[in-house]
Order: structure tokens, then C-alpha cells, then sequence
């Protein structure tokens, strides 16, 4: 069965994001994104140095095969993502970007308002926007309205592990986006990428969760195959749910040893 991912102009295989951070090595993360099956990895613009030609930068350890996708991580005004973003398309990044404007410096909880006048300025400049917002269906809404090619809708506070703190409202902002949604922030384990994708998500971007794992290689191919199923079964629809016990070996319509005797 094909079942590809489209956001923008670009299509892909895999509904798992992953990102560059946090990890033992950049050896280490080479591995975890191969073990993942991951097409998109996620780079902060600020920790790209393109003038580094030691052949030991992030950058070197990123495969060519991967989508890049810049992120504005670490801005707290409208300004300073909007420039972020145009120095890493200026570098040669993309003219993607994850557009991150944080509002608070303890929960790093995106600041929506900021959020959604950056998306307008950057998707009249040509910019494909994937903004990171709170799972608040309103302001997905009104991000879609500013032009966002996706909407990425947190499932608890960044690099808390928390995992999907309100389900209800990932279901609704999927119920009622005309973009992908991808769960961006909060996972923790497979388990949480699982649910995300059963509620209905398009994606998951993750980076925590693998790299702070004990073992993070099997960790990220854990993830790969969590989404998988995830993914299945909200194709595949689930039971409904019931208060009480349903026999899973109806009797009804069946002859038992015991009438028979």
C-alpha cells in the first residue's frame, strides 16, 4: 500500500521527523537517523557553521540523503525568527523552515501571537512554514489562515517526555486542518509516537527521545516502527470502545458439546 506524506512540493515515505540535538556524538546521531528510516531531520540555522571544512561539523555527519529542514530554535520575538529564517535560506539551507518563536524561557512554550505574524511575513517571501505551536485548534486555525504549509501542534513541553498531554485536542485539530498536522515535542517513548499517529497525525518530529534514550540507536528504530503501526491502525480504525466486557467467541448461533450430550 502506497501511503506517502505531501507537504508543500515535497512527498514523503516516512511520517517520522527527527532532529540533531542532545546526542552522545555525531557518530552516534548518524546511526540513530539511519535507524530510524527518518527523510527529514530538523537543524537549528544557529548551530550550522558552513564555514567549517574540518569534516567533524554537524553538518558533515547529516547523510545526503536527508532533507534538511532549518529551524529557529532559541527566538523569542516575531523579528528574530523572521531573521533566523532568512539566514539559513541565505546559507543555503532551504526556503523550508520550522518556525519556532518561544514565550516563555521555562516551558519554552511557543508564543502564538509572535507565531502567527512570523508565518505571515515569511510565507509572502516564499518560505514553506511548518510552525511549532501549542494543541491549541484555534491557533492552528489561524495559522493555517497565515499561509503555514503544516501545522505542528506540541504534544506536551519541548524535551519534557511527557507524551500526548491532551489527546482530545490533537484529534480536533486533525479533524478540522486542511495541512498536515505533525506532533512536534513532548514524546518520550514509542509508546507516545504510537498514540500520536493512532489520533490521527500526519507525523511526529521528535529529537529527545532517541538521543537521551539508553540506547539510543534501538531507541530510534523503535520510533520508525511505532509510527508504522500507529499509522495502521488509525487506517485500519479501531474498535469501538464499551463500558462492559464483550465475548470475543459470541454463543449465539452455536452448538455446545453440552446440548448436543
Amino acid at each position: 500500500m502506497s501511503d506517502t506524506l505531501t507537504i508543500a512540493d515535497r512527498t514523503f515515505t516516512s511520517r517520522l521527523f527527527v532532529g540533531t540535538g542532545k546526542y552522545p556524538s555525531h557518530p552516534v546521531m548518524a546511526q540513530c537517523h539511519a535507524a530510524s528510516g527518518a527523510e527529514v531531520v530538523t537543524v537549528a540555522v544557529r548551530r550550522v557553521d558552513l564555514s567549517d571544512k574540518s569534516g567533524t561539523s554537524l553538518m558533515d555527519y547529516i547523510a545526503p540523503s536527508l532533507f534538511i529542514l532549518p529551524n529557529t530554535a532559541a527566538c523569542y520575538t516575531a523579528a528574530d525568527a523572521i531573521r533566523t529564517a532568512r539566514l539559513g535560506r541565505e546559507a543555503g539551507l532551504s526556503n523550508w523552515v520550522k518556525l519556532e518563536v518561544i514565550g516563555d524561557e521555562v516551558t519554552l512554550l511557543p508564543d502564538n501571537e509572535a507565531l502567527i505574524e512570523a508565518t505571515r511575513v515569511l510565507v509572502k517571501e516564499g518560505f514553506v512554514v511548518l510552525p511549532y505551536t501549542t494543541d491549541d485548534p484555534v491557533a492552528c486555525r489561524k495559522l493555517e489562515d497565515a499561509g503555514a504549509a503544516a501545522v505542528m501542534p506540541l504534544g506536551a513541553p519541548i524535551g519534557s517526555g511527557l507524551g500526548i498531554q491532551n489527546q482530545n485536542n490533537i484529534s480536533i485539530i486533525k479533524e478540522f486542518a486542511r495541512v498536515p498536522v505533525v506532533v512536534d515535542a513532548g514524546v518520550g517513548t514509542a509508546s507516545d509516537v504510537a498514540i500520536a499517529m493512532e489520533l490521527g497525525a500526519d507525523a511526529v518530529l521528535l529529537n529527545t527521545a532517541i538521543a537521551a534514550a539508553g540506547q539510543p540507536v534501538l531507541m530510534a528504530e523503535a520510533m520508525k516502527h511505532a509510527v508504522a503501526a500507529g499509522r495502521l491502525a488509525f487506517l485500519a480504525g479501531r474498535m469501538p470502545k464499551r463500558r462492559y466486557g464483550s465475548a470475543s467467541s459470541p454463543l449465539t448461533g452455536t452448538i455446545h458439546a453440552a446440548s448436543r450430550a
